[in-house]
C-alpha cells in the first residue's frame, strides 16, 4: 500500500467516525439549546437552531421552583449507595466463587445469575407489601435495597468472569509473601479487577439514575423522590414552559455525561483485557 493511499484511508477512517460522533452528541447538543428558549422559538420560531436570547433563567427557576435540586441530591444518594453496596456485595461473592475451592460454588453462581430472569414487575406488589411493613417506604432504603438486589446477578456475571482469567500464580506468590485471604483479595484482586468494576458501575448507574417504577410506588410524592420522578411532575407542571423541562432534563443528563468521562478509559480496558483473553 503506498503513503497516498494508505492517508486516504485513515482520512475515511477518521471521518466516519467524527459523523457518528456527531449524530451521537447533536441530540445533547439540540436539548441544550432547547433549555435555553422560551415557547415562542420553540414551536414558532426555529426549533432546530441557537436561541435569540439565551434564557438561562430557566435553570435558576428549576433549582428554585421545581425542587430540582432536592430530585438530584436524593437521586445521587440513592443511586451511589447502590453501586457501593452492590460492588462490594458481588466482588466478594464473586471471589469466593471463582477462586475459592467449594461444593456448593456452581449452586451459588447459577442461584445468583438465576436473579436476571426475575422482571421487575413480579416482585413490585410483594416488595411494597414488605416495605410497607417494615416502615422504609419514603426513604432511601426504600430503593437502595431492591436496586442493589437487582444488580447482583449481572455484577456476579461480569466479576467471576473477570476473576477466572487471573493466573492462580498471582495468589500464591502472596500467600508466600505472607499475605492471608482478605489481604490477597483487598491488595491483589481488587485492583487488577478495576476495569470490571467501572464497567458494572455505569451499568448499575445507569439502572438506578432512569429507574421510574420502584421510584414512584416506593417513594413517589415524598422528599426522597428521584430526579425521574421531578421530571414526571416537570412535564405536568410545566407543560407552557417547555424551556424549563428542557432545563429539568439537561439537569438530569449531565451527571451521565460526568460518570461517562471520568470511567471510560476503565470502560475501554475492560473491552480490551475481555478481547485479549478470549
Amino acid at each position: 500500500m503506498n503513503k497516498a493511499k494508505f492517508y486516504v484511508i485513515k482520512f475515511i477512517k477518521y471521518l466516519a467516525l467524527i459523523i457518528v460522533a456527531a449524530l451521537q452528541l447533536y441530540p445533547l447538543f439540540w436539548l441544550f439549546i432547547f433549555s435555553l428558549k422560551d415557547n415562542n422559538e420553540i414551536f414558532v420560531g426555529n426549533p432546530m437552531g441557537l436561541p435569540k436570547v439565551y434564557r438561562w433563567e430557566n435553570y435558576v427557576h428549576v433549582f428554585q421552583n421545581a425542587n430540582i435540586g432536592l430530585y438530584l441530591r436524593n437521586s445521587v444518594i440513592i443511586t451511589f449507595a447502590s453501586i457501593a453496596i452492590s460492588t462490594v456485595l458481588a466482588t466478594m461473592a464473586s471471589y469466593a466463587i471463582a477462586r475459592m475451592k467449594w461444593k456448593l460454588s456452581n449452586a451459588a453462581l447459577v442461584t445468583f445469575l438465576s436473579g436476571m430472569m426475575i422482571p421487575l414487575h413480579a416482585v413490585l406488589v410483594p416488595l411494597l407489601v414488605l416495605l410497607t411493613r417494615t416502615q422504609l417506604t419514603n426513604t432511601f432504603w426504600s430503593l437502595i435495597l431492591p436496586y442493589t438486589a437487582f444488580a447482583l446477578p449481572m455484577a456476579i456475571y461480569i466479576f467471576v468472569g473477570f476473576f477466572g482469567t487471573l493466573p492462580r500464580e498471582l495468589e500464591e506468590a502472596a500467600c508466600i509473601d505472607g499475605l492471608n485471604i482478605y489481604g490477597i483479595f483487598l491488595k491483589i484482586m481488587l485492583p487488577l479487577i478495576r476495569p470490571a468494576i467501572a464497567t458494572v458501575s455505569v451499568f448499575t448507574y445507569l439502572a438506578c439514575w432512569n429507574e421510574l417504577m420502584f421510584a414512584v410506588s416506593f417513594n413517589g410524592g415524598s422528599q426522597m423522590a428521584t430526579i425521574t420522578i421531578g421530571i414526571m411532575n416537570m412535564a405536568g407542571t410545566y407543560a407552557s414552559h417547555m424551556g424549563r423541562i428542557g432545563a429539568g432534563l439537561a439537569v438530569a443528563t449531565a451527571p451521565t455525561l460526568i460518570i461517562y468521562v471520568v470511567l471510560s478509559k476503565q470502560i475501554q480496558k475492560s473491552f480490551t483485557t475481555g478481547a485479549l483473553k478470549g
